[in-house]
């Protein structure tokens, strides 16, 4: 099964998230052109360019072509303010922990489809090579461009309704709503991240707290 990731902010914003989202290539496809046939919308589906009657839609049709997501989630304020890790740092310790969050559910053999277009290509495919390393003979993982690829913007769309929440942004009490029913059914299952080096002493953060649903 293709698990498809993409992040969401950056230290600098208050938050990074990533969502790592498994579905069937076909279901992404079917779910990409049911979400555009309703909406009339056009182009490359972003988290951070739907309205909250979209995203609401979405996650309805996530759960009705069996797509199920693991989120991680990095809060900057959480974060040691002495040798504060970079950007990257982050990014690449939140992949990693997605990986191993997911590696138990795919039955051994999974297929980490990443968007390539944070980072330099060089810097990206270097990430790629330790994720595969990671994985030896239990996955392979390789690096997609979000516009050609449902699955990566299904993931966009996650990471950036998580990324709301963490900052607690003005939509978050309306998204926290939104997600809700999905996470009580485990269509979405998140946890914060728990250290950004594997040698690193463990982070002492608590989960992020979604906004009371009115």
């Amino acid at each position: 099964m293709p698990i498809y990731v993409d992040e969401s902010g950056g230290l600098s914003a208050g938050a990074m998230t990533m969502a790592g989202v498994s579905i069937a290539q076909d279901d992404a496809e079917r779910l990409l052109r049911r979400f555009k046939a309703i909406t009339g919308l056009r182009g490359e589906l972003k988290g951070s360019r739907i309205d909250l009657v979209q995203r609401a839609l979405f996650f309805e049709l996530l759960e009705r072509f069996g797509g199920r997501a693991r989120i991680c989630i990095a809060q900057t304020d959480l974060l040691p303010t002495i040798g504060r890790p970079s950007d990257f740092d982050v990014y690449v310790a939140l992949l990693g922990q997605l990986v191993d969050d997911w590696l138990p559910e795919t039955g051994g053999c999974a297929n980490f489809i990443v968007d390539e277009g944070r980072y330099d290509a060089l810097v990206l495919e270097k990430v790629r090579r330790d994720i595969a390393a990671m994985l030896a003979n239990f996955g392979t993982a390789s690096l997609a461009n979000s516009a050609r690829c449902p699955g990566v913007q299904i993931a966009d769309v996650i990471a950036n309704s998580y990324y709301n929440l963490a900052i607690q942004s003005g939509r978050s009490h309306r998204i926290a709503a939104i997600v809700e029913p999905f996470v009580q059914s485990h269509v979405l299952r998140s946890r914060p991240l728990e250290r950004v080096r594997p040698d690193a002493i463990p982070l002492v953060i608590e989960p992020v707290a979604a906004p009371p649903v009115p």
